[in-house]
């Protein structure tokens, strides 16, 4: 088990809550030489990491599970995703894959999806842009780059699966998402390791870091380990998730 440098502390000012359930998607720009990946600006006013840097997510829905889908999650995938503890099914774990695509696509406008064969899906609620385009959800694209649980102490923690996906996954975009009054006030495409991800809170450093890593040696593929960040003894560990 080996620490991890970052500024979160400890807090003890709330009570013990129980991590909830959670995807987020780190979309890859790699038409460049230097990868690119999109980050929104959360709106000052929201209670977790307001004015921050981060990338789409959101704890998981109960629609994650019911929803049809263009693609199982791939069987390696699962596999990672079933890893650690406490243990979970292969149906949450399709549910959290499921999860980061809808989030993606409610907070940038960004729908990972194919056309459905035969007639257009019959969704509705957060899935209603893909019926719109004729689209079914596809999380078959998606890679796990790491899990991470919120410290104890903090008023909202989450049990985060951060998984990544390329651009060209990006099979429809939903207009007047992003504005003033929103969640996330800005998209930018960013290089990775430039200025603009100095800001980021360090738990999604640390993640971006780990995602560095994994691009700089190939393709991306699901036998690689996959670093698990949680609160121990005081202090921020990483170990490899199941090992």
């Amino acid at each position: 088990m080996s620490e991890i440098a970052t500024t979160a502390k400890e807090a003890d000012h709330h009570p013990y809550r129980r991590p909830v359930d959670a995807a987020t998607l780190i979309l890859i720009d790699r038409t460049a030489t230097t990868p690119k990946v999109l980050v929104g600006k959360r709106h000052d006013k929201v209670v977790f990491m307001p004015g921050k840097f981060v990338f789409p997510g959101g704890r998981v829905d109960k629609s994650d599970n019911r929803v049809p889908v263009a693609a199982p999650i791939p069987a390696a995938l699962e596999t990672n995703l079933l890893k650690g503890r406490p243990k979970i099914t292969p149906s949450r774990a399709r549910a959290l894959a499921v999860a980061a695509i809808r989030e993606a696509c409610e907070e940038t406008g960004l729908c990972l999806g194919r056309k459905s064969n035969g007639a257009a899906p019959a969704l509705d609620g957060a899935w209603k842009p893909f019926a719109e385009a004729g689209l079914l959800p596809d999380p078959s694209g998606l890679f796990l780059i790491a899990r991470a649980i919120t410290p104890p102490g903090r008023v909202r923690r989450f049990d985060t699966r951060f998984f990544t996906a390329d651009a060209s996954t990006i099979a429809h975009r939903v207009e007047g998402v992003i504005h003033a009054d929103a969640e996330l006030v800005e998209l930018v495409w960013v290089e990775i390791g430039s200025k603009p991800l100095a800001d980021l809170h360090p738990m999604t450093r640390n993640v971006l870091n780990e995602l560095e890593k994994r691009l700089a040696t190939g393709p991306l593929n699901h036998d690689a380990t996959v670093p698990f960040f949680h609160f121990y003894g005081g202090k921020m560990h990483k170990d490899v998730l199941g090992a």
